[in-house]
């Protein structure tokens, strides 16, 4: 059986939409048919680095972005890239958590093989309605925030759960609702069937760093919540937002005094 560590090497080392969606597909299907082995003496992973990427869209500070609204194709266009650009991005996100983090349990690896696998799928979605309208991923220029915090937690399992799923991909859960009303409002049903599809798995993606955070937080002896408002106050202050929405994030595993701290840190 292949190690799980080298297909995740190699899904992130796909550097096209077709090759990264394929390649996770394929890897998904493996896994779920028991075809890839998880060595318990596996070596430890290479450095961190850019994953393969396509050579658009242009990565660019995110206040170098034009703000466009919703108004005209363009501006939709230009919203249904950015979302898909972040799922582009989730799917290397979990494919790391499966290669950098050795030694976890079994369970840890189904969940981040199954989020690459729903990400590639959201991605695919996204870009065949980007296609619909005209346009493709890479017509608009887009940024990097979301690699660059996998970069800067590749040290640590503990603080990568704490802030990728649950800060930056989270966001997702609190602007996505408001979006739909918007796009429902436009008449583009298209859309918003693919953002309500989104919206609800991402709430079990987030489940899962939740899960995996307090896993590791129990391993290391330390306090959950507290341990997660020093994190937010070192890496996450300047990019969290207000308002939340509560009852998703309570759903996705979310404890009161953590959503008190988001609210708290984002003032």
């Amino acid at each position: 059986m292949a190690p799980i560590f080298e297909v995740a090497a190699e899904c992130l080392d796909s550097a096209t939409c077709e090759s990264k969606a394929a390649a996770t597909f394929a890897a998904a299907a493996s896994f779920a048919n028991g075809e890839l082995a998880i060595p318990a003496d596996s070596p430890s992973p290479n450095p961190i680095c850019m994953p393969g990427r396509p050579p658009k869209p242009a990565l660019v500070h995110p206040r170098d972005l034009p703000k466009r609204g919703l108004g005209t194709p363009e501006g939709r266009a230009a919203f249904i890239h950015a979302i898909a650009h972040i799922e582009f991005n989730a799917i290397d996100l979990a494919w790391d958590a499966v290669y950098r983090f050795r030694g976890m349990p079994q369970a840890y690896y189904a969940d981040w093989v199954s989020v690459a696998n729903d990400e590639a799928r959201h991605f695919v979605m996204l870009r065949d309605r980007l296609r619909q309208l005209g346009y493709d991923y890479g017509d608009f220029d887009a940024h990097n925030g979301l690699w660059e915090m996998a970069e800067k937690t590749a040290h640590d399992g503990l603080a990568r759960m704490a802030l990728v799923p649950r800060v930056l991909e989270a966001r997702g859960l609190d602007v996505t609702p408001g979006m739909i009303v918007k796009l429902r409002a436009l008449g583009d049903d298209a859309t918003v069937a693919i953002l309500e599809t989104i919206l609800r798995e991402e709430v079990a993606h987030v489940a899962a760093g939740s899960r995996w955070f307090r896993w590791f937080c129990e391993r290391a002896g330390v306090e959950p919540e507290t341990r997660f408002r020093e994190l937010l106050a070192e890496y996450a202050r300047g990019v969290l937002r207000a308002p939340f929405n509560i009852e998703a994030r309570s759903a996705a595993g979310f404890g009161e005094d953590e959503l008190k701290a988001l609210q708290q840190l984002s003032g």
